[in-house]
């Protein structure tokens, strides 16, 4: 099973099977290093571009993909909060947070949950608003340098920011694969993404013998 893990952990685990008995390959962004007994598959957040194969662990490749810092947008948001900025490898460099009452789903029926669903939606709507709004304003000066763009949050949510401006179209160009699964657009989980935007997705399955 796949699980993502900070880039100095995967670094620790794999620098000392270099030169091992075992086999290396590299193809489609994933380095696969099978061992006696065990095979490694390691796929760098930011891309691998090393396509090779060898007959001993060859490491050099995935632990500099790995090492390479970026500059990064980061656009979080849930019905509630959002947290927008840009990181110069794993600093912060500009941000900007912002919350929105937005109310509970109503449970009940009749005229009632129709006036409590109507200001819902209307508190939903000024959320996305402001958001795309800062969004714009904080990200739009850093539009050249970014290389990759972290979405995270509600994936809803996020669709809704992304289409209510037209200046933001670029971010989805440049979004990574993965969706940060964030519960609260904050300061502080702003601040805790680098150790997620860095982390790699490691796999260890058994060799299969000959």
């Amino acid at each position: 099973m796949a699980r993502y893990v900070g880039r100095e952990n995967v670094r620790k685990r794999l620098e000392p099977l270099e030169g091992e008995q075992g086999t290396t390959s590299y193809a489609g962004g994933v380095a696969r290093i099978a061992l006696p007994g065990e095979t490694i598959v390691v796929r760098p957040p930011f891309g691998l571009a090393h396509e090779q194969e060898y007959d001993r662990v060859r490491l050099a490749p995935v632990l500099e993909a790995l090492g390479g810092d970026h500059i990064v947008a980061a656009l979080l948001v849930r019905l509630g909060g959002y947290a927008v900025g840009v990181f110069e490898g794993e600093r912060l460099v500009a941000s900007k947070v912002g919350s929105r009452f937005v109310k509970n789903r109503h449970k009940k029926g009749g005229s009632s949950a129709n006036r409590f669903r109507r200001r819902r939606e209307e508190q939903a709507r000024a959320l996305i608003e402001e958001a795309a709004e800062v969004a714009v304003r904080v990200l739009e000066p850093w539009r050249d340098r970014v290389e990759f763009v972290a979405l995270g949050g509600d994936r809803a949510a996020i669709r809704d920011v992304l289409a209510a401006k037209p200046q933001l179209g670029w971010l989805a160009e440049r979004q990574l694969p993965r969706f940060f699964d964030v519960p609260e657009p904050r300061q502080r989980e702003l601040e805790r993404l680098p150790y997620d935007l860095y982390s790699a997705e490691l796999t260890t399955e058994p060799t299969p013998t000959r």
